[in-house]
């Protein structure tokens, strides 16, 4: 080349403005060649320059941009663009379109070169052609699915394993609606901002044209993957995220698969999509792994006969608990004797100790209760913004959530207190008209209507990223508050807690026998064992309806609807943190109860089965989790294994009575005045009177006055309700072991069929 410079390209229509260009360039050292827009491509393919100075004298700057850029050979060479008049508007959308930098014709020489000199000296290069983009340390999408390419042949070769992610998220589209297209590339930076400081497997990360984050987790075992995976979902959730201004609350919705699963990477990325499908559809953080039901055009195939089967054993299902609860115990007993060991006997003392035990149990809940920690009297801090969510399935709530929203409305806090229904319905009702006019009517209201939505889990996780309070009460659609609620919540969080379970309350006792029974029930559960657990065990293990949460910890923990009882899998899974859950009875929400025996058993058929899942799912991770100290697992050995244990147990007393029957050579044989046997009874008997007694006596001032309530409950416990829901319990256990997990909803009474007490 003649000059020190380099060889630039000069691109502009001939005439005046080229030709003061051309001089320019020369007289700084350059060696220069000439092409009009459009002859561009030709030119560099003649002689290819080390630059391009082009210019803008006919406002067709972006048109020679992309005429240089299109071109291969021009897609790295630094781009300088001359222009003449040109705008802020003009320059930016110049840069944006691909040039490298811009300054006006009349700049001095010197700048121009030196300009031109710096880059050469570092010449840019389109981030979709390097390696990783230098910002965000994301891979191109070329080479991020080259690895990928390369990572399935190894698998191929030698069956090593690995996985490929996908990272949506759920707020994106309404994101994009609010923020402009940007902000996907922004979610997606943010995301890996997220995964490289967490470290650990997954190395290898990009992005498709969607803006998903792409992660490749090379060589991992599946188990290995589904623990990184959740681990950065939680990051990701528990982070406040700055996207184009704005600070925002993001739920990732990660769908994964084996990368030994798939046949090419088009079938990996599309079955990983696919899984993000499913995961943004119940935003509970957990990753999805890749089925093949979740494609579009597939449908998770029905199996009648199975379901045939499972629906004739939940039908068979008394005689099914009679068979493995009495029947075979009994023969056992019976089988054992003849062999010489006298196992029903020791039974019968395991089944008296059993009831004992159940009893002391309660017993010594309700004298815990009278020394439960008291609420705070002031707030360690100011009240800070709150926020309520009410859960509803909108077909089962309409006759009363009007209502409920009025009551909502009428709540005293000192700060701002939104009020976001999160609600689900398989078609647009008439009551939908009515609130929406309330919200317009008082902007503390927030309508979210959850779409694809089929719990009350998928109802709150969609909801908490939407909340702009600092905490979070979580309430069905039946709940009415007191007036004080929430500034009695901060109480208890701003003293270091972080979640507080409030006392239920029936306000519809007068509907029916059901509802009464249960009335007086909740003020032995909210009242009494509630708070006398928590005390005797030194944790709470319920944050449900009436539950306040710091915010930050429900977006991280989030509800999983696959759980019958969601708010008790939350709070293990809060608890498994270190977090603090207080109980308080004083602060106070009423609902309306069950009003028929049917209502009755579908719900505590739900709360057994949902327990047993817990129960499942937790007690032997807890026993062996360092997170709790030798009294919390004594207490969690009780809640999660003994009330699983404590409905099967009762029932054997009659398999070992009618062993000692048959032993004996008759009923009229046997020895009814045995004195530990009667004193191990009334000790029983006597429990359900002391938590009655408890009951009356802690219970709301509204119930208290019913004292024949109380003396009703006491009778129909003793002889019905306890034998009631230890059955309900009994068979729950089957239904899970069948995996009927159908949630039956249990219908609302409208609100003029609502006594008030």
């Amino acid at each position: 080349m003649a000059g020190t410079g380099g060889h630039v390209l000069a691109v502009g229509t001939p005439g005046p403005g080229l030709d003061r260009l051309t001089r320019t360039l020369v007289s700084t050292g350059h060696e220069v060649s000439h092409a009009a827009p459009g002859e561009v491509g030709h030119r560099m393919r003649q002689s290819p320059p080390d630059a391009i100075v082009a210019l803008d004298d006919a406002h067709d700057g972006l048109e020679v941009i992309r005429e240089v850029r299109s071109v291969p050979a021009g897609r790295a060479l630094p781009l300088l663009m001359v222009t003449s008049g040109s705008g802020p508007t003009a320059v930016a959308d110049m840069l944006r379109g691909g040039a490298d930098d811009c300054l006006p014709d009349d700049s001095d020489p010197v700048e121009l070169s030196a300009r031109i000199e710096a880059k050469l000296r570092r010449v840019p290069v389109p981030v979709e052609n390097l390696l990783l983009d230098p910002r965000t340390g994301l891979y191109s999408q070329p080479h991020f699915l080259g690895e990928l390419d390369r990572e399935l042949k190894r698998v191929d070769d030698s069956r090593s394993g690995g996985v490929v992610a996908m990272v949506g998220v759920a707020e994106i589209a309404a994101l994009e609606a609010r923020l402009g297209p940007r902000v996907r590339r922004e979610v997606a930076e943010r995301l890996a901002g997220v995964a490289e400081k967490l470290g650990g497997v997954c190395d290898r990360l990009g992005w498709d044209d969607e803006g998903h984050l792409l992660m490749l987790m090379p060589g991992v075992d599946e188990d290995t993957a589904r623990r990184e995976l959740q681990k950065f979902a939680n990051a990701v959730a528990g982070t406040r995220f700055v996207v184009a201004d704005e600070n925002v609350r993001l739920t990732p919705a990660i769908g994964w698969t084996p990368l030994a699963d798939c046949a090419d990477r088009a079938q990996a990325v599309a079955a990983a999509r696919n899984a993000v499908n499913e995961s943004v559809r119940h935003r509970d953080l957990r990753p999805v792994k890749y089925a093949a039901w979740m494609r579009g055009s597939h449908r998770r195939r029905r199996r009648p006969l199975a379901a045939a089967l499972r629906a004739l054993l939940s039908a068979l299902s008394p005689l099914l608990v009679l068979l493995f609860g009495v029947g075979i115990p009994f023969v056992f007993y019976q089988q054992m004797y003849e062999l010489g060991w006298d196992i029903g006997s020791a039974a019968y003392w395991v089944v008296v100790s059993g009831l004992v035990l159940s009893a002391g149990l309660i017993v010594l809940e309700c004298l815990f209760t009278l020394d439960a920690e008291p609420r705070p009297e002031r707030p360690a801090q100011p009240y800070p913004p709150a926020s309520a969510v009410i859960a509803a399935y909108l077909p089962n709530e309409a006759a009363t959530i009007v209502d409920t929203i009025e009551s909502f409305l009428r709540l005293e806090y000192p700060n701002e207190l939104e009020i976001v229904l999160a609600y689900n319905t398989p078609h647009p009702m008439p009551v939908e008209e009515t609130l929406r006019e309330i919200a317009r009517r008082d902007p503390r209201l927030v309508l979210m209507p959850v779409a694809g939505s089929t719990s009350k889990a998928q109802n709150v996780n969609a909801a908490v990223t939407r909340v702009r309070g600092e905490f979070v009460g979580i309430f069905d659609a039946d709940h009415h508050p007191a007036p004080d609620a929430f500034q009695h919540a901060w109480h208890w969080l701003s003293h270091g807690y972080d979640v507080v379970q409030g006392h239920c309350v029936i306000r519809n006792g007068e509907s029916s026998w059901v509802s009464k029974l249960v009335g007086v029930e909740f003020e032995a559960i909210y009242a009494v064992s509630h708070p006398g657990r928590t005390r005797l065990y030194t944790f709470g293990v319920f944050g449900g309806s009436n539950g306040f949460w710091r915010t930050d910890l429900l977006a991280r923990t989030r509800m999983h609807g696959t759980m019958l009882t969601e708010d008790i899998d939350s709070s293990m899974r809060a608890l498994h943190e270190g977090a603090r859950i207080a109980t308080d009875r004083t602060l106070i929400s009423r609902e309306l109860a069950p009003t028929t025996l049917k209502a009755l058993w579908n719900q505590r058929s739900r709360w057994a089965q949902g327990w047993l899942q817990v129960s499942l799912k937790y007690l032997w991770r807890a026993l062996r989790s360092p997170a709790f100290t030798r009294r919390q697992k004594a207490g969690l050995l009780v809640l999660l294994g003994w009330r699983e244990l404590q409905p099967w147990l009762t029932l054997q007393i009659l398999p070992v009575l009618l062993y000692s029957a048959w032993r004996a050579g008759g009923v009229d044989q046997l020895d009814w005045a045995v004195p530990v046997c009667l004193l191990a009874t009334l000790f029983t008997l006597s429990a359900g009177v002391v938590q009655a007694l408890f009951a009356w006596r802690l219970a709301v001032p509204e119930l208290r006055r019913r004292k024949a309530w109380f003396w009703r409950y006491l009778l129909v416990s003793t002889f019905f309700y306890s034998h009631f829901k230890n059955i309900v319990a009994r068979q729950s256990l089957l239904k899970e072991v069948l995996r009927d997990r159908q949630w039956r909803v249990t219908p609302r009474p409208g609100e003029k069929a609502v006594k008030r007490i």
